[in-house]
C-alpha cells in the first residue's frame, strides 16, 4: 500500500491548481491526484453539448499563476480543457495524476492517523494511504443529473437529450428543438443550436437575469498592447477581480437598484416583440442565483432570428410530438433538451467514515468553507457559485496549506473542526441560493451559522482577509503523536 502526504481527488481546474500550490508551498510533501476519467479538465472535459463555454471571464476563472492569453475571455470548453492540460504538463503535475482511478471509499483511522483511500484503477481494486485528503471534485454528480419531473416525457416519440450526457451523433440540423431550462446551460445552448435547427424554443418556468459581456476583454487588449506582459497580465487580473467584487457587493447591498440597472440593460438587448416583463423579469434579487452571461450578446442575437423564441410557462404534458403548456400553447418538437440542472453533492458523493462511523455531510458544519466538523485532515477546495469559481477554490487551498504548516510548526499530526454544541436547529445550508438544484440538495450540504468560523463561501476579499488574519485554532482540535490539545 502506497503512502502519501496528500491525495487530491479530481484533476480538473481546481485539482491542478491545488497540486501547483502544494508542490510550490510544500515541496517536501508527497502527493498524487486520483482522476476517475482518462484526461484532465473536469467539467471542461466532461460536457460536450453544443456551444459549451465558460459563463465567467477566463481572466478570473483561469489560474492566477497562468494568465489566460486567448483573445476570447469567455471561451469554448475545448480551449479551457486544453489550457488546463497545458498547465498540468508545463508544471509537471501530469506526472502525478493517476487516470481511470475512481475513488470508491475513504476511511480515517485515529489509531493510524491515516486515511485509507479505496479505488478502482481501470477496474482493479487498490488501496492507498494518505495523511490528508483534498477534495477537488466540484459540487455535482457526473453520473446523474437533477431528476426533473416533466409530466408525460415518456410519451415523446422524438429524441430526449440531457446536456450532461449529450449524444455525440445527435443531429439537430433542420430539426425543431425545445430546450427546457433558464440557467447558464440553456443560455449557452440556444445560440449554438439556433445556427442550424429549423426552430428552437427556450421553455422556462421562470425568468433569469441575462447580461451581455464582450467576448474579448477590451481592457486586456489595451494593456497587452501598451505594456509588457509581466505588467499587463497581473494588472488585468487585479482590475477584473476588483470589478467583479464591486459589482457583486453592489448587487448584494443594493438589490433593488441593481435589479433596475440590470433590467434596463436587458431591455436594451431584448428584441422587439418579446415581452421583457414576462420573459426577463425574475422574482428573485440579483446574486440570489447566478446571473447568466452571454458573450457579445449572442443569446439575444439568437432571439432576433425567425427560428428562435422563448416561452415562459409551466408544462402541462409532453405529447408524442411536442409540449403542451399550462396556458394551452402547443410547441412542436423533434428533440427535447432537458437543461434542468445538476445533482449537487460533495466529495464525489462519497460518505467518508471516521473510525468506522459513516459521516453524513448534511449533518456537519462547514469550518470557514474549507473543512467539515468531525472529519480530520480533509480539505475541500470549493469555489464561488455566483462569481468566478477558481479564486474561491484557491483561497481554500491556501488555507489548507496554512493549516498544514501550523500543524508542522506545533508538532501536530492531525486536525479536526469541532463545533461547540453540534446543534443543527439554528443552522442553515452552506449554499442558500434559490436555484432549483441547490434547493433540492439542501439535505446533502453542510450547515453554517454565519458566525466565525462556522461559515461557508463568502467573497474573495473576506476570505483572503480571513486567510491572512484569521485564526487556525478557533473551532479546531489538533492531535499530537501522544496526546491531543485544543
Amino acid at each position: 500500500m502506497t503512502d502519501y502526504d496528500f491525495i487530491i481527488i479530481g484533476a480538473g481546474l481546481t485539482g491542478v491548481d491545488a497540486a501547483y500550490r502544494l508542490q510550490n508551498e510544500l515541496p517536501d510533501c508527497s502527493y498524487t491526484i486520483l482522476e476517475a476519467r482518462d484526461e484532465v479538465g473536469g467539467t471542461w472535459s466532461f460536457f460536450k453539448f453544443p456551444g459549451v463555454r465558460s459563463d465567467s471571464e477566463l481572466t478570473l476563472f483561469g489560474l492566477s499563476w497562468r494568465p489566460w492569453i486567448h483573445e476570447k475571455d469567455m471561451a469554448e470548453g475545448h480551449l479551457i480543457r486544453q489550457y488546463i492540460e497545458d498547465a498540468a504538463r508545463d508544471e509537471g503535475i501530469d506526472k502525478k495524476i493517476q487516470f481511470k482511478t475512481r475513488v470508491t471509499a475513504v476511511d480515517w483511522s485515529s489509531e493510524d492517523q491515516f486515511w485509507t483511500v479505496s479505488v478502482l484503477a481501470d477496474g482493479v481494486a487498490k488501496k492507498y494511504r494518505t495523511k490528508a485528503l483534498v477534495s477537488c471534485t466540484g459540487y455535482y454528480d457526473y453520473a446523474k443529473p437533477l431528476q426533473a419531473e416533466i409530466p408525460g416525457i415518456e410519451n415523446f416519440q422524438g429524441t430526449v437529450a440531457h446536456p450532461q450526457f449529450w449524444p455525440e451523433d445527435l443531429d439537430y440540423a433542420n430539426k425543431k428543438v425545445i430546450i427546457i431550462g433558464s440557467g447558464a446551460t440553456a443560455i449557452t445552448m440556444v445560440p449554438a443550436v439556433a445556427k442550424t435547427a429549423s426552430h428552437v424554443t427556450m421553455l422556462q418556468r421562470s425568468p433569469s437575469y441575462v447580461m451581455s459581456l464582450p467576448a474579448s476583454n477590451p481592457i486586456a487588449k489595451w494593456l497587452r498592447k501598451h505594456f509588457p506582459t509581466r505588467v499587463a497580465n497581473p494588472t488585468n487580473w487585479w482590475l477584473a477581480l476588483i470589478q467583479e467584487f464591486l459589482f457583486t457587493y453592489f448587487c448584494v447591498k443594493c438589490p433593488n437598484v441593481a435589479r433596475k440597472i440590470i433590467m434596463h440593460e436587458m431591455k436594451k438587448e431584448i428584441p422587439e416583440g418579446i415581452d421583457a416583463d414576462v420573459h426577463f423579469n425574475p422574482t428573485y434579487p440579483p446574486m440570489d442565483q447566478r446571473i447568466g452571461l452571454c458573450p457579445d450578446g449572442d443569446f439575444f442575437q439568437a432571439l432576433r432570428q425567425d427560428n428562435c423564441d422563448i416561452v415562459t410557462d409551466h408544462i402541462e404534458t409532453v405529447t408524442e410530438d411536442g409540449v403542451v403548456t399550462k396556458s394551452g400553447k402547443k410547441i412542436e418538437a423533434d428533440i427535447i433538451v432537458t437543461a434542468t440542472g445538476l445533482h449537487v453533492h460533495l466529495l464525489g458523493g462519497l460518505f467518508p467514515t471516521v473510525d468506522g462511523q459513516s459521516i453524513d455531510i448534511g449533518q456537519t458544519f462547514a469550518w470557514r468553507g474549507a473543512m467539515l466538523s468531525g472529519i480530520p485532515n480533509c480539505f475541500f477546495s470549493i469555489g464561488y457559485t455566483v462569481t468566478a469559481w477558481t479564486h474561491g477554490a484557491a483561497a481554500n487551498m491556501k488555507l489548507a496549506i496554512k493549516i498544514w504548516k501550523h500543524m508542522k510548526k506545533i508538532g501536530a499530526i492531525s486536525v479536526v473542526p469541532v463545533h461547540p454544541n453540534g446543534d443543527l436547529s439554528s443552522s442553515k445550508p452552506a449554499v442558500g441560493h434559490s436555484s432549483t438544484y441547490f434547493v433540492a440538495a439542501q439535505s446533502r450540504l453542510p450547515r453554517i451559522t454565519d458566525k466565525s468560523p462556522w461559515y461557508g463561501r463568502r467573497n474573495t476579499v473576506y476570505d483572503h482577509a480571513k486567510l491572512w488574519f484569521g485564526s487556525v485554532t478557533k473551532g479546531m482540535e489538533y492531535t499530537y503523536p501522544s496526546k491531543k490539545i485544543e
